[in-house]
């Protein structure tokens, strides 16, 4: 493999070219008409101009620009066409290898309501629900499970196309809401209902395998701090997972990506909820947004073991052991005031965090214009710490020493959550931004601040005694899974 298409941009084109021109491989990077000064195009070995009005979602363009210049692979990132398995079909046709999994498994996983009743087939607990063609059916569904439930788009993701239902007299019209915004978001107004689990976390496992067979989980990421159904925090270890259910959770994953001859990366999203249970809610089928935590904690570059394991070669080591703590936090050109909107306009300065064990995945720069047109995701401030109580420490600092101007983002939102003493204890849940939006938008006052501090301060205090008294061990089930048969030298960081 010697050159390499990267059919996506921003801050995600930037880290995939990183690791290519690590590997000796050069990075060729696409680009819109607006998107000609991108810090991802500026990256790459090379550039190439989309003219498809389409841009990054006309995969024929993609591959004819792929083989034109002589490249050997496709890497789709995230987002656009990384789960597209007709795009990925068509890689392989034209002879481009494809750098994620087989068609087959993207499209088993394509649909929800396919993907839940695959796993449901191979053993994976999954969250009741049902059909929702029609309004009687929905309300079918909905009085079976019981409320609340949500619809969902049946091609949905981001966080798109998804309804919070209470009662039978708000169904109806939700419905019809949900459906046409999963049809302008997806090109399909297909919808299912699920049950609505209160109180639960959103907990996803990363799972990483071979073409020979071998499997691997990564660990866990929690990602329960969500705006709009979509993640801007996540942190690893999940602070409320007992090693005996991340064993479980693990060995369900893996057993799910076996079902379906899955290998390269992919992550198994579930919910968890209060009493220990967890469901499927989905498998992304590519590499996450929050990769990078699990990337500080084993000490693995995730998109080099996806080419590793493109080019046909084995998984490389025996066990991955996990090493500390590590956060992550999604800083978007938003402004949290005005319902999160969108907020473009040009970075007239940019000062990022810096430090030992702080990690910056940006895709912009100082003068850089942010537009309208792509998602307002500027960068990924992620940390390690030996524990969660340093980690936290260390986020608290790097977010203090963020800066960008120019635009409005959600830095001084993401410190408030951070600092919030429920987030510092562990005691959150999906509905932590909802039922604490008020205070978090709030400046504090001098009062509140002072009490605010005192308690996170205590919270902290508190979790370094506890785990200097007793180590926590790298939890059970964190080796390889079953299906591993590779018997190489162990892996640690």
């Amino acid at each position: 493999m010697r050159r390499v298409l990267i059919a996506n941009r921003g801050e995600i084109a930037v880290r995939i070219a990183r690791t290519l021109r690590e590997l000796g491989i050069e990075a060729v990077a696409v680009h819109t008409r607006e998107d000609r000064v991108g810090l991802h195009v500026r990256s790459a070995d090379r550039a190439l101009a989309l003219e498809s009005p389409r841009g990054y979602l006309e995969g024929e363009e993609l591959i004819a620009l792929a083989r034109r210049e002589g490249c050997d692979a496709v890497h789709p990132g995230y987002g656009f066409l990384s789960e597209n398995a007709e795009f990925a079909a068509a890689c392989l046709t034209a002879g481009l290898c494809f750098i994620g999994p087989p068609p087959a498994a993207i499209a088993a996983m394509g649909s929800k309501q396919r993907a839940r009743a695959a796993m449901a087939a191979a053993g994976v607990p999954i969250i009741p629900g049902g059909d929702a063609r029609t309004p009687f059916e929905a309300k079918t569904t909905a009085a079976r499970v019981g409320y609340p439930v949500l619809i969902k788009a049946t091609d949905g993701g981001g966080g798109k196309g998804m309804r919070l239902v209470h009662g039978e007299d708000e169904l109806e019209q939700a419905l019809e809401r949900t459906r046409s915004e999963a049809k302008n978001a997806f090109g399909s107004d297909a919808v299912y209902i699920e049950k609505a689990i209160t109180n639960a976390r959103h907990v996803e496992i990363q799972v990483l395998g071979d073409q020979h067979g071998n499997l691997v989980h990564l660990f866990e990421r929690d990602c329960s701090i969500q705006r709009r159904h979509q993640k801007i925090v996540e942190e690893t270890p999940c602070p409320v997972l007992t090693p005996e259910t991340l064993a479980r959770m693990g060995e369900v994953a893996v057993r799910g990506a076996s079902a379906i001859g899955y290998f390269s990366a992919g992550t198994f999203e579930f919910l968890l909820a209060p009493d220990g249970s967890f469901h499927f809610l989905e498998m992304n089928t590519r590499l996450q947004v929050e990769h990078p935590i699990t990337e500080l904690v084993t000490g693995l570059d995730l998109v080099r073991e996806m080419v590793r394991v493109a080019r046909g070669e084995a998984l490389g080591f025996e066990r991955v052991e996990r090493r500390g703590a590590a956060l992550e936090v999604r800083v978007y050109a938003e402004d949290p005031a005005s319902g999160f909107l969108p907020s473009p306009g040009k970075i007239t300065r940019l000062q990022p965090a810096s430090g030992p064990f702080v990690r910056d995945d940006s895709g912009v720069y100082e003068g850089a214009l942010v537009s309208p047109s792509y998602d307002p995701l500027l960068a990924k401030l992620s940390v390690w710490g030996e524990n969660r109580a340093v980690a936290l420490g260390r986020m608290r600092r790097a977010l203090a020493d963020y800066t960008v101007a120019g635009i409005r983002t959600n830095l001084a939102f993401l410190a408030r959550v951070i600092a919030h003493p429920d987030f510092v204890r562990g005691e959150y849940d999906i509905g932590f931004v909802g039922a604490k939006l008020s205070e978090l938008l709030a400046e504090p006052t001098r009062d509140e601040a002072t009490r605010w501090l005192i308690a996170a301060a205590a919270a902290v205090a508190a979790q370094i005694e506890a785990e200097a008294a007793q180590p926590v061990p790298a939890p059970a089930g964190s080796g390889l899974s079953p299906w591993v048969s590779a018997q190489r030298s162990a892996l640690k960081w």
